[in-house]
């Protein structure tokens, strides 16, 4: 069976200048997503140093799956390589969007709202209710994931009703959030997963790590045929 090929973008810049990121993700965000994920799926990894930000058309045209983590330097991506990221979606290519690149270009282009919502960092647990348990996502997962810590995210969240909703957290002051939420764009397939604040140890929980990895195989695209479009010459119907 043909491995899915995953790149992990990562703008790989919280790591190079605060201590505690570099002190919790040594190799990067992109190097920890990449050490769980590349027992399964052939992985390569880009990041926002890289020239055209490592999204080149080859590497985009080489993708199954693109995961997504961003949060400091949202505006240095060049809104060139966020339309080739888009049309790739559009075409089939499946997207991960990873806790703050809710705000992405990438993310607030292809939900088309302002992808806002209420934030909060005090170290607090976080219970991450699996409210859609038949869904390939949620595949070996339980009623809920505790985590010991995870930056608050809180509604409302201004995005538009997921096509599917997957996952809905919960924190000790009382916020709920739809972390979990499926979309289909085109012909491509997104999965926003909240978890993954960079001080924290989220993408080293082993529940988590699942849900990315479900999330890699249901969101690559399928061997269905693809539509075409434009002009289409008549077919005539034989009886």
């Amino acid at each position: 069976m043909k491995m899915i090929k995953v790149t992990i973008w990562n703008e790989y810049k919280h790591e190079l200048i605060d201590p505690k990121v570099s002190e919790m993700y040594p190799n990067g965000i992109h190097g920890q997503l990449a050490e769980f994920l590349q027992d399964e799926f052939e992985v390569t990894t880009a990041t926002l140093a890289q020239a055209e930000h490592g999204l080149t058309e080859s590497v985009l045209a080489n993708t199954d799956v693109l995961l997504w983590w961003g949060h400091i330097a949202h505006d240095e991506v060049e809104d060139a390589i966020v339309s080739r990221v888009h049309e790739r979606v559009l075409d089939g290519m499946g997207l991960i969007v990873l806790h703050s690149g809710h705000f992405s270009k990438i993310f607030k282009k292809l939900m088309g709202t302002s992808c806002d919502l209420k934030w909060r960092e005090d170290e607090q647990p976080c219970r991450i209710w699996n409210v859609n348990p038949g869904h390939p996502i949620t595949k070996g997962i339980g009623e809920y994931i505790d985590l010991e810590m995870e930056e608050m995210y809180g509604e409302h969240f201004d995005i538009p009703a997921p096509d599917e909703l997957v996952l809905v957290s919960w924190y000790p002051g009382g916020e709920v959030f739809r972390s979990g939420c499926v979309y289909k764009r085109g012909n491509g397939k997104l999965f926003y997963f909240q978890p993954g604040h960079e001080t924290y140890p989220s993408y080293y929980d082993k529940q988590v790590q699942k849900i990315i990895k479900n999330a890699v195989t249901f969101c690559a695209p399928t061997g269905n045929a693809y539509p075409s479009y434009g002009h289409f010459e008549k077919k005539e119907i034989k009886a």
